[in-house]
């Protein structure tokens, strides 16, 4: 978990702090591939912030798995607001106290600004003819994402796969489980966040596909163009909503409320929808995602609630301790 220390991030915003200006400051704790999303995002937001209140804002990151950062949270991490990727983590913030049990409806579209799925990004000329979930599973591929046990990202990731293996089986649970195991058989090595299984695939080159968000796929092959990297999308993929919410007591303490709700309904606006485009996510403005449509191809979208009952059931059937999460990792 990475935080930038104030006269850092005043400096990469870009913000010209003058002695005579009223200086806000916002923590901002998100999920661990979210680094060069938000660069891009505060900057902009800092323009608008002063422009419409005449005060400058320096915003700090905190970025790292997202369990890890709400247990941070709940051990005094003073985060204002929260950009995750994965509801339960939020959930947990909920039932700690520091917010409302009510967060989802406090934004449009379930307090998700945007959106994305699991998907796949293979060596150049894919070599090894991976297309959709089953290729996963084949004993001559082997596949790189992070452990679901400290990553939202691989959490998806286990329960896009899982979502796949029931539609294969006829509903069978079991055969289920099994296909997703043989996936897991297929990873050299888990790392705990989204960071690290990139770096594990497109740095030190091991595995022949990395699993992660669309959106990672899109930013990792540019940022290794010389790899020739492709992306693929598989043929069936699991929603991802990208939740976001106001640690209400944290930023009620730091005086920061205005602030902080302010900063989330900004990413909801054009401007802001654009430049999460720009990073291959999906957005919910529909006229920013027209623009972008070509760069995101369709696929069928299932959601949690439609195909495991919603996340109480996910966490009571797959992630609770011996669990079937458990069981997929039995003699990893």
């Amino acid at each position: 978990m990475t935080v930038f220390p104030f006269r850092a991030a005043a400096i990469a915003l870009g913000i010209a702090a003058s002695p005579a200006a009223a200086q806000d400051s916002l923590l901002n704790t998100s999920y661990d591939i979210a680094r060069e999303l938000f660069e891009a995002l505060n900057p902009v937001f800092a323009e608008h912030w002063q422009e419409t209140t005449g005060r400058t804002v320096t915003i700090d990151q905190s970025h790292g798995g997202t369990s890890r950062q709400a247990r941070a949270i709940l051990e005094g991490l003073p985060a204002d607001v929260v950009t995750f990727n994965q509801e339960t983590d939020i959930e947990v913030l909920a039932e700690g106290g520091l917010l409302p049990e009510d967060w989802r409806d406090a934004l449009p579209n379930g307090a998700s600004p945007w959106y994305s799925l699991p998907a796949f990004l293979v060596r150049d000329g894919n070599p090894k003819d991976i297309h959709d979930w089953d290729d996963l599973a084949r004993d001559d591929v082997q596949v790189i994402f992070p452990n679901p046990r400290t990553s939202g990202n691989a959490r998806y990731t286990y329960l896009a796969a899982f979502a796949y293996g029931l539609e294969q089986n006829d509903g069978d649970e079991d055969a289920a489980e099994a296909f997703v195991k043989a996936i897991f058989d297929n990873v050299p090595v888990f790392d705990t966040g989204g960071r690290g299984a990139t770096q594990t695939f497109a740095e030190r080159n091991i595995g022949d596909v990395l699993v992660t968000f669309e959106a990672e796929t899109g930013g990792i092959a540019e940022a290794y163009a010389d790899a020739g990297l492709e992306r693929v999308t598989p043929s069936v993929s699991l929603f991802a909503a990208f939740p976001v919410a106001v640690v209400a007591e944290v930023a009620e303490r730091n005086g920061n409320t205005e602030l902080a709700n302010a900063y989330l309904e900004w990413l909801y606006t054009p401007d802001a929808q654009r430049i999460v485009a720009q990073h291959y996510y999906r957005v919910v403005d529909e006229d920013v995602a027209a623009e972008f449509a070509d760069q995101l191809p369709d696929l069928r979208l299932v959601t949690v609630d439609e195909v495991f009952g919603g996340w109480d059931a996910i966490q009571e059937n797959h992630f609770a301790e011996g669990a079937r999460l458990d069981n997929v990792f039995v003699n990893q």
